[in-house]
């Protein structure tokens, strides 16, 4: 009878390590989650202030409000040589949009000369009408995205890099005077 009872403890531990090891993988699991929410949550805040950047140098120049619209992305054409004092407010425009373009690119933060910063595969698009701004980023996310015909969301900015993978999209619309 002592026989039967000293592999009854050997039994217990190894349900005791299954069940360990379950939990471990669903804590796993969920850690990836996590990081994965996370980066999708940065990429998101990171949209709305280069949205909001470009608006407020818009505002600051809104002679040359009709001047900004475009479809930006990939590398920054080169800035202008002009003091950031006494830009005419046409080569403000063009060093407004350098930088701007290099933020939300990364091109401002580099690695071994790696963007590190900005948007994953960014493009940008502006829309003038009269004093009214869209201002649009899109960028990739980590999942596909599904694109339900039947949703109440109307993606006003459908033509704006809607051919990009995994395509996320901040617009943001606006009145200058």
């Amino acid at each position: 009878m002592r026989a039967k009872v000293k592999g009854f403890s050997l039994i217990e531990v190894m349900v005791s390590l299954v069940i360990l090891v379950i939990g471990l993988i669903g804590i796993f699991n969920l850690h990836i989650v996590a990081k994965r929410g996370s980066f999708e949550s940065f990429q998101q805040t990171q949209a709305s202030y280069y949205a909001n950047d470009i608006v407020n140098r818009m505002k600051l120049n809104s002679s040359q409000l009709a001047n900004y619209e475009g479809t930006y992305s990939g590398t920054p054409s080169s800035a202008t040589a002009c003091n950031a004092a006494v830009c005419t407010p046409s080569q403000m425009r063009l060093r407004d949009i350098y930088e701007w373009q290099s933020s939300f690119t990364g091109a401002n933060e580099t690695v071994d000369s790696q963007n590190v910063g900005g948007l994953d595969t960014p493009t940008a698009c502006i829309e003038v009408n009269a004093n009214t701004v869209t201002v649009v980023l899109v960028w990739r996310g980590i999942r596909k995205t599904k694109i339900d015909a039947d949703s109440p969301i109307v993606d006003t900015s459908i033509s704006c890099a809607a051919d990009k993978e995994n395509r996320r999209i901040f617009s943001i619309q606006t009145v200058i005077i």
